[in-house]
Formats: structure tokens, C-alpha cells, sequence
């Protein structure tokens, strides 16, 4: 890349203003109940523009991903950009930062988007909503589309639901009783994944399945942006996924053309970006500068930054290979390198640090777990709150007065401590890639891999992004590292604990396992997950995605 006096020079010589040809759209999905209210003709056409204008440039970066992984595959460690320098030696430039109702974020909850869990979230008393879209929701056609119609219905206060009845009960209606309710944040499926229901044509003349990016970015926008800002806060995206500041710029002019598609004033969308790639976490600094008319912070995706650290470092050798999952906790060096660096990172440039996820679901029959699991998630959000973080998530309603405890206790009245710069961190590339912990596997912690992948990929083939699992709340993030530890311990001739050879014929055992001891009942998916597992783990080849074979092949409406 060429640095410019702007920042990056764009890799590509497609447009992103002036006239340009629109992209016929077509819709092949089922259109049930209310779905012409957001598949209008008008929302079809803003999809059009945006598959006709971002679409080359989504394929291009993607091609980047490949090209970096390659590389690092091949023994080239990140470094920190030479060619960006210059814009994180410049000490001048800020972001814009919190928007309207985004001033305090100390505890913010997550979750998927159907009716229920949407009113769930709005009554939970958190200051933000992730309204997810992604991770913590299976993209079936059902669950794309009416997740779009709850937020349409929850930004209007339009939205209830109602149970389904049974034998002995009938239904219960959940409406919003809140007085005030967070802060909504959508959270758009990531740029490498498709919406199949909906196919446009590219300049070549082919058919192809829409950006699942652009489709739910898309829809949320051309729908509630001027509303929201009518309700007094804006149109606010969480940005999953991003690998580079290129990445980040693609995203920046999608953002100024709606802005502009809309007539609505430029920088009124904030973003923030998840930092939950290995790649993303050397590049934070000019995520920020390329987003900084839109962006409000970051997040540490602590989940899928794991998972990202594996997938990349996955074949080069044993020293890169890491123990049960349960132990890479987040004061492990690499992890801790990370978070430091974005707090300082953020607070320098004026942008908020969001912490990571608390995913435990209280156990109302065992108290005990519940007070174990709540001093566990006090002194993880202690630790948040003192290193310089501005909030956290939690997955539950339960853990937000645990969480806000913490925050409130650094915090006091101020909203937030942005204003805390942390000039004493001084992170090295070589930090953010020590994967040394010095912790063994053991048989457990293998077995609780396979099981949970195999479980929580059943479910999702069912239509949940969201699983209770042993007492926590999974999204894909956690079947993707449980995955892909098990492939790498396989490749890299790993052994357990006990001296226990973890091999393709172990590890078909343990699915065995798995399969014997779940609950079967009619239309489960269990074979289909065990299937998939196999694929993204015991293969010779890698799947960058598991959620990419899955939904091209098995996931069905």
C-alpha cells in the first residue's frame, strides 16, 4: 500500500460516489407473513446500490484474508504497519465518538434478535444492546428477516410477543415494561458470509449469493436510521470480523454513501469494531483513523480472538499450540498483550474500549455454581474496570448488577474514562503473538471440545445461534475454537495429559461418546452436527469458517 495524506490508498479503482449502474436484486427466499414490509421495492433498490458499488471491494478483501494467512502459514509474523506509520505517529487526529445515548456503555448485554429475546434485552436495565445478528443467530431465512422485523417493531414500540401454548398452559405475552431501554447496536454478519435467499447480479453478468453483510446492514438501515434519530440516538452498527484497516475503509464508504443515499448528515452512524482477529489486533490504530468519522470504539472479542490466533498459527508447530480452552484465560500473555494495547490504543485516539463477554447463565437449582460463577465474573469485570475499560457484555440479565458493581466502582459518576491514556503500556509485536502458557491438555478438556462443537452446531442447525451449554451461553465463536484445537492437537501430534495420543480415531470416539450420551428426539440434527464436526476437524484441509460449509449445505429453513 502507498500511505497518503488521508491514510491508505485504496487498492481498487471502484467507485464509491457518482452515478452507477444498479445491481438487479432478486429475492429467492419464502416470503411469509410482514416480510414485504422490509423487503420493499425502495429497501431491494438501497441493496441493489450496495451490492452495485461494495461488492468487488468485499471480494477483494476477502482475497487479502487469504493472501495474510498464507503468509503467516509460511513463517512471516505480523508486524506493525510500516506503511501506516504515519498515522500513528500523527498525535492529532480523533475519532468521532459516542453518539447520542452511547455516552455510557458500562455494562452492555448481547444476544440474538427474535421477538422474545429482543424484549428480554430491552427490559434488562443494560445500557446497550447487541442486537446480533451474527454469531448469536443461526441465519436462517426466518430468523434473518423476522429479526429485522423485531427491531423494526422494538424501535416504533410496537413490539410483543406471545408464547406458544401448550397442554397445560396457555401462551404468555412479553411486551417492554422499561422506562428506559439501552442503547440499540446491530451487529451485521461478517464480510466473508452470504445471504443465499437473495441473489444479485454481478458486472460480469453472474448470479451470486448477496453480501450477508450488506443484506443486514442494509435492511436495519434503510429502514429505522431516521428514526432512531427522531428517538434521539442514531444508527449504530458493532462490526464483526475485520482483518485490516482496508477492511475498515470499505466499511467507511459504505457508511458516507447511505449517509448521503438518505440524506442524513455525514458521521451520524457510529460503529464499533470488533478486535476479535489476530491480523485486526496490529492494525487497531488504523482501524480507528479510517473509521474516524464514524466510530465510537472498540471491542475485544476475546472469543473469537482465540479462535483467530489458532486458525492462523495452526501449522507452525508445536510452540504455537495451546491447552483445554478453559485455560486461556484473559491474563495469558498473548490475550493480556491485546487488551492492554486496545485500551491505550482507544483512549489515545478519544474512542471508547469495550470489554469482553461474560457468557454464564445462573443455575436456580444449584446456588451454589451461581455465587462460584459470580465471583468468577466479578473479578473478571474488576480486572476490565481497573485496566482502563469503558464497559463490558454479559450474556445474561442476572450478570448485569455483577458487572455495573465493578464499573461503578472505577467509574463513579463519570461515564466513562476515555480520558484515562495509560502511557505505561508499551506492547511489542512479538507480545501479542506469545501463545506460552505452560498448561497440558487433559482428556477432559478434549472431550468438553468435541461435545460442546457437536451440541451447539445441532442447535444451530435447528435455528438457534444462542445455546445453553453447561451453564453458559455459546455462540459460534465457541464451537469455532473447540474445532479448530482439535484439529491443530491432531496435526501437531499433541497428546493428553495422561499420554493419551489425540489422533482422527480418538477423537471418533469421543463423537461416539457424545452421541450416545445426548437426548435423541425426532428431528435432531445430531448426525448432520457430527457430520459437519468431522468436516472442519478431523480433515486434512482447514475451513477458514465452519458456519460456511454448514449453512451452503445443511442449514435449511
Amino acid at each position: 500500500m502507498t500511505p497518503t495524506a488521508t491514510g491508505i490508498e485504496p487498492t481498487t479503482d471502484r467507485p464509491t460516489t457518482g452515478p452507477i449502474p444498479t445491481t438487479a436484486i432478486t429475492v429467492t427466499g419464502p416470503l411469509r407473513e410482514r416480510y414485504d414490509e422490509i423487503l420493499t421495492p425502495d429497501a431491494l433498490a438501497f441493496l441493489s446500490e450496495l451490492h452495485a458499488r461494495f461488492a468487488g471491494r468485499r471480494h477483494d478483501r476477502l482475497a487479502d484474508r487469504m493472501r495474510r494467512r498464507f503468509e503467516i502459514g509460511n513463517g512471516h509474523d505480523p508486524q506493525f504497519r510500516a506503511d501506516t506509520a504515519h498515522i500513528r505517529e500523527d498525535a492529532e487526529w480523533q475519532v468521532a465518538g459516542a453518539g447520542p445515548g452511547l455516552e455510557d456503555r458500562r455494562v452492555e448485554i448481547t444476544g440474538p434478535t427474535d421477538p422474545k429475546m429482543t424484549i428480554n434485552a430491552l427490559n434488562s436495565g443494560a445500557k446497550v444492546w447487541l442486537a446480533d445478528q451474527e454469531d448469536a443467530t443461526s441465519p436462517t431465512w426466518r430468523n434473518v428477516i423476522e429479526g429485522q422485523l423485531s427491531l423494526f417493531d422494538a424501535i416504533r414500540g410496537q413490539l410483543s410477543y406471545t408464547s406458544p401454548a401448550t397442554e397445560t398452559a396457555p401462551g404468555k405475552e412479553y411486551r417492554v415494561t422499561a422506562e428506559r431501554t439501552p442503547t440499540i447496536v446491530m451487529r451485521p454478519r461478517g464480510w466473508h458470509l452470504t445471504e443465499k435467499h437473495i441473489e444479485f447480479t454481478d458486472r460480469a453478468g453472474r448470479r451470486m449469493a448477496a453480501s450477508g453483510s450488506l443484506v443486514d446492514y442494509g435492511l436495519y438501515f434503510f429502514h429505522n436510521a431516521q428514526r432512531l434519530i427522531e428517538n434521539g440516538v442514531g444508527p449504530y452498527f458493532y462490526l464483526p470480523k475485520i482483518e485490516s484497516a482496508e477492511e475498515a475503509k470499505l466499511w467507511d464508504d459504505v457508511f458516507t454513501f447511505s449517509e448521503d443515499r438518505l440524506g442524513i448528515a455525514h458521521g451520524t452512524i457510529r460503529a464499533t469494531v470488533l478486535i476479535e482477529t489476530l491480523p485486526a489486533a496490529f492494525e487497531m490504530e488504523e482501524i480507528l483513523f479510517e473509521l474516524r468519522d464514524h466510530i465510537a470504539g472498540l471491542n475485544a472479542g476475546r472469543w473469537d480472538y482465540i479462535f483467530s490466533m489458532i486458525k492462523n498459527y495452526r501449522g507452525r508447530g508445536a510452540r504455537f499450540v495451546l491447552p483445554d480452552r478453559s485455560q486461556v484465560t484473559m491474563t495469558v500473555p498473548f490475550m493480556r498483550a491485546y487488551t492492554e494495547l486496545l485500551v491505550q490504543t482507544c483512549h489515545k485516539r478519544g474512542a471508547f474500549a469495550i470489554g469482553g463477554m461474560s457468557a454464564f447463565i445462573p443455575n436456580r437449582r444449584d446456588p451454589e455454581v451461581t455465587a462460584q460463577a459470580f465471583e468468577k465474573v466479578s473479578a473478571d469485570k474488576k480486572r476490565e474496570a481497573g485496566d482502563g475499560f469503558d464497559g463490558t457484555w454479559v450474556a445474561h440479565p442476572d450478570l448485569i448488577p455483577v458487572a455495573r458493581a465493578e464499573f461503578d466502582a472505577v467509574l463513579g459518576e463519570r461515564p466513562n474514562q476515555v480520558d484515562r491514556q495509560r502511557p505505561e503500556v508499551h506492547v511489542k509485536a512479538s507480545q501479542l503473538i506469545d501463545v506460552h502458557i505452560g498448561l497440558p491438555i487433559s482428556a477432559s478438556g478434549v472431550y468438553a471440545n468435541v461435545s460442546v462443537a457437536i451440541r451447539y452446531i445441532e442447535a444451530w442447525l435447528r435455528g438457534l445461534g444462542a445455546v445453553a451449554i453447561d451453564n453458559l451461553m455459546e455462540d459460534a465463536a465457541t464451537a469455532e475454537i473447540s474445532r479448530s484445537q482439535v484439529w491443530q492437537w491432531i496435526h501437531q501430534d499433541r497428546s493428553t495429559e495422561d499420554g493419551t495420543r489425540i489422533t482422527r480415531d480418538y477423537i471418533e470416539g469421543l463423537i461416539g461418546r457424545v452421541l450416545g450420551e445426548v437426548e435423541r428426539r425426532e428431528g435432531d440434527r445430531f448426525d448432520d452436527a457430527a457430520t459437519i464436526f468431522r468436516e472442519v476437524a478431523l480433515g486434512d484441509d482447514f475451513p477458514t469458517f465452519l458456519t460456511l460449509g454448514a449453512y451452503a449445505d445443511y442449514l435449511t429453513d
